[in-house]
């Protein structure tokens, strides 16, 4: 089915149809001036994309562990019977299931994440992005400002758990070092 042209040619005018060509390119290189600027946003996005995904996994998921395998069970260990382990059970509940709600949530966009930062078309969910940012946002302060002022509390009351928990801490994030045979 053929459409007629959208402004017709007047065919008694031949200089019209290269005026009419002139129209036609000059809006395609308007639209191609604005390429530049759109480069920068998207490599900035691809950027931004391949550092969170080298970075989120291993940084917050072995965050979320060594907290809950070393700092949550020492201070367990070392909390008062009655209110005070009670108080430190309810936070550790709580920061437990915003560490696999979390983990969840970066499950969903890393996939997608993974493609954007190889520069391959990828539909990142804005909202989803948003929701985990504030979410962890949200998380880190309740640690910062309640759990870990309690933690420090409890645990110094003894200085060994203390010095054991950072020697814990410690090796974990040394090389292992094999002997040569």
């Amino acid at each position: 089915m053929s459409h007629a042209p959208q402004n017709p040619v007047d065919t008694d005018v031949p200089l019209n149809n290269f005026s009419h060509c002139h129209a036609g390119i000059l809006r395609h290189l308007d639209t191609f001036g604005e390429l530049p600027a759109l480069l920068a946003p998207a490599q900035r996005a691809r950027a931004v994309a391949e550092d969170i995904v080298k970075f989120f996994r291993a940084a917050a998921f072995e965050h979320h562990e060594e907290e809950e395998q070393e700092l949550f069970t020492a201070v367990l260990a070392d909390a008062r019977p009655g209110e005070e382990r009670e108080r430190v059970q309810a936070m550790i509940a709580l920061l437990t299931r915003e560490h696999r709600d979390i983990e969840a949530q970066w499950n969903l966009l890393e996939p997608q994440l993974k493609k954007l930062a190889k520069g391959q078309p990828a539909e990142v969910d804005g909202d989803a992005v948003s929701r985990l940012v504030e979410q962890y946002k949200a998380h880190a302060r309740f640690e910062e400002l309640e759990f870990l002022p309690l933690s420090e509390q409890i645990l110094g009351r003894n200085g060994n758990h203390m010095a054991a928990l950072g020697l814990s801490l410690h090796m974990r994030h040394q090389p292992v070092i094999l002997g040569h045979i």
